[in-house]
């Protein structure tokens, strides 16, 4: 706590100031405001066509990229900001000259509010951009007054004055004289033909174009200015340009897209037309009607002829199996089992079953008759006819079928001799009706995109929207008069602080008993506060006293020297108030001035030991002696005769700060109090003091710190300081400062 307070006591004594700084800061702030020219500031949003909402959601506008691409606001912001708008925005505007009003303090743009009008022709670049005096003397004669010259070339209004740069006319504003009577019109005006360059970098550094939101495709435009009329109407028409743009681009793109997109329908179209005769003379060349119809009949045909072939060569097989059967069994081949698989014809199977019946009855009648009788031989002439019969209808059967084989495989290789070269043709073909489809396509997409084309072009509408005009602003936006107003007395208090400070480390004083702590060993004997009543004086120096005695710097004949390093620390102020106290206490108390500023400069004043200085204290300037001669052990007999006679000695030293014996009376002493003020003496005295200690082993060296706790205000300090400097040449007695 006592730390904290420590640093915050050069704040508590400053305060008076810092007030007195706030105070100050905020009334220069007022002033500057009051003179200063505040920007008003207007703004208007637009909300940009999104492609997937509303009408821009069409085909029309979602599949050609003429007229619809994703909406990158960031692109959108930079068309807003390019010179090619603002050159169409200053078109529309009458923001080529501008008018002020001269005043004694500021200049103030009229704009619209002027009472004179005023336009030209130019014909020279060094017209632009320079500020042409006007003196309006009269209501109907004006006195021009050109950059860089002082003389004035009289006119009137409504007649142009020709110049070599060319012609400027002044005329008067009859509409804002009628409607504002207390307008002023004759005064001393200025105005400026601004180039387009200079008219652009006006705009761009006060234009402020961004995105409401990332995700939001709204872009709001504002414009600052010190005329609230100038900034709405200008924000006003940018964003209408923005939109008269946009559709201009759009149907001048539909145009120009429409005229390309005939011309290719005409190329395409001729392109189809070839293609398509190309296709019907191969068509033609190569007998092809439907080549994949054709090449499924032809592969369906050879599959059937294939199946026939194939049963016919199963027939083949069994027939000549069993042709080959008979052959080797020609006599008994009919004891044996046949394969009936070939005997697949009703006529065969007949042929075998009558002979089978012969056979049957040939047997009966062997039973009867031997092999000779006739009726046996009959039925075997007849078996034997059946048989020859049935092996050379087994022979014909398989010439049949070889015959039949041998045809199909024949239609089978004619049939797939078609299919040479079809894969050439279906690939030729593939190619030219490949060739015929992109055309095809192309001419219906051309034919399409056409007729949005040319709904596109007829519809002159626009999918941004204006979602807030621009309105003439009443508030200003810079300066800002409360913040300017707080940060001034912020400023102005953080300065006067840092301004103590400052002064405070400047100076360097002692200010407490930590400081004597922190750059000394020498401990501290007394600490007297700020004393102003008598009472409070004799009070403390008494406990002083008494403070000492315990402390054993106060014995029975000892010396006590008070010393300090200037003489406006309090030292004669200790001295005078303690020897009074000791005097109070029935002590026998000599007063050694050896500094000689406690007597009473009168003439013909005595050189033995007096009362003329304190009451009930004896007094003896030693000036008296020849202090160049003087060694300490002169001295030492000197201070031992005072011993025998007084209890206390006390010694006002001179000075430590100039060339006496102050070192000699301190080496000699009992006990050496160094009075330090607080408010005054400097913080490097107490190393001082340290390094004296040492080198010249002063004993019993103790501080008596002046002052402690004394924080004055810079205001109080600063008022009582003269009174003080005169009492103090006078007396140093009266108070501890």
């Amino acid at each position: 706590m006592e730390e904290n307070y420590r640093v915050l006591k050069p704040f508590l004594r400053g305060f008076p100031l810092i007030v007195a700084a706030v105070v100050l800061s905020v009334l220069i702030a007022k002033k500057y405001l009051r003179y200063t020219t505040p920007l008003y500031e207007s703004t208007a949003k637009i909300k940009l066509a999104d492609i997937s909402e509303g009408i821009p959601s069409s085909n029309l506008y979602k599949d050609f990229d003429v007229f619809t691409t994703s909406n990158k606001i960031a692109a959108e912001i930079e068309v807003l900001r390019s010179d090619v708008l603002l050159e169409k925005t200053f078109d529309a505007l009458d923001f080529d000259v501008e008018v002020y009003r001269i005043g004694k303090i500021k200049t103030m743009e009229l704009y619209r509010n002027s009472p004179v009008l005023i336009s030209g022709k130019l014909s020279h670049p060094s017209a632009y951009d320079v500020r042409y005096r006007l003196n309006v003397v009269t209501d109907n004669d004006f006195e021009l007054i050109l950059p860089g010259t002082e003389e004035a070339i009289t006119g009137s209004f409504g007649i142009p004055v020709k110049l070599q740069i060319g012609e400027i006319l002044v005329a008067l504003n009859e509409d804002l004289i009628a409607q504002k009577k207390h307008v002023a019109l004759v005064d001393q005006y200025e105005f400026e033909f601004l180039s387009r360059q200079k008219l652009t970098g006006k705009i761009k550094t006060d234009l402020d174009v961004i995105s409401v939101d990332k995700d939001v495709a709204v872009i709001r435009i504002s414009l600052r200015s010190a005329v609230p009329e100038k900034a709405s109407c200008f924000v006003n028409k940018l964003a209408e340009t923005y939109v008269i743009d946009y559709i201009e681009t759009k149907h001048k793109a539909a145009e120009m897209t429409m005229n390309f997109l005939e011309s290719q329908i005409e190329e395409v179209a001729g392109r189809l037309a070839s293609t398509e005769a190309s296709i019907e003379t191969y068509r033609d060349d190569k007998n092809i009607i439907n080549i994949r119809q054709e090449t499924e009949t032809d592969l369906r045909k050879i599959s059937q002829l294939k199946i026939q072939q194939t049963n016919v060569k199963m027939n083949l097989a069994a027939i000549g199996k069993l042709h080959e059967y008979v052959l080797s069994n020609k006599d008994s081949f009919l004891l044996l089992a046949p394969n009936f698989e070939a005997f697949n014809d009703l006529l065969s199977t007949e042929i075998v079953k009558n002979i089978k019946h012969l056979q049957a009855e040939k047997r009966d009648l062997l039973l009867t008759f031997t092999p000779e009788e006739e009726r046996v031989k009959v039925i075997d002439r007849k078996i034997e006819d059946l048989k020859t019969y049935l092996i050379e209808s087994i022979g014909n059967t398989k010439k049949n079928l070889e015959i039949k084989y041998d045809e199909l495989s024949r239609d089978i290789d004619r049939a797939e001799k078609a299919f040479i070269g079809v894969p050439g043709k279906e690939k030729t073909l593939t190619i030219m009706n490949r060739e015929f489809e992109i055309y095809q396509q192309s001419y219906n997409f051309l034919n399409e995109k056409k007729i949005e084309a040319e709904i596109a072009q007829a519809a002159k509408i626009a999918f941004h929207r204006i979602l807030a005009p621009a309105m003439p602003s009443k508030t200003p936006v810079s300066p800002n008069r409360p913040i300017i107003l707080i940060v001034s007395g912020i400023l102005g208090m953080f300065g006067a602080i840092a301004l103590i400070y400052l002064v405070h480390l400047a100076k360097a004083k002692v200010n407490d008993v930590y400081t004597i702590e922190r750059n000394s060993s020498i401990p501290v004997a007394v600490l007297t506060p700020m004393l102003k009543t008598a009472g409070s004086i004799e009070r403390h120096f008494l406990r002083e006293a008494i403070q000492l005695e315990l402390k054993g710097l106060l014995k029975d004949g000892s010396v006590l020297v008070l010393s300090s390093n200037g003489c406006c620390e309090g030292r004669r102020f200790h001295i005078y108030h303690l020897a009074r106290a000791l005097s109070l206490q029935g002590r026998e108390v000599l007063l050694l001035d050896i500094e000689g500023s406690l007597a009473k400069m009168s003439e013909g004043f005595s050189e033995e030991i007096s009362d003329t200085v304190i009451e009930g204290v004896s007094y003896l300037s030693f000036n008296t002696y020849d202090n160049r001669l003087l060694t300490k052990k002169a001295l030492s007999v000197i201070l031992e005769k005072f011993r025998r006679k007084f209890d206390t000695i006390i010694v006002n030293n001179q000075p430590l700060e100039r060339e006496t014996i102050g070192l000699l009376m301190m080496g000699a002493a009992d006990a050496n109090l160094i009075v330090a003020d607080a408010r005054r003496t400097p913080a490097k005295q107490i190393e001082q003091m340290e390094l004296l200690k040492v080198e010249f082993r002063l004993p019993n060296l103790w501080f008596v710190l002046n002052r402690v706790g004394y924080n004055p205000n810079v205001i109080r300090e600063i008022a009582t300081w003269l009174k003080n400097t005169v009492r103090q040449l006078k007396s140093g007695t009266s108070t501890n400062a």
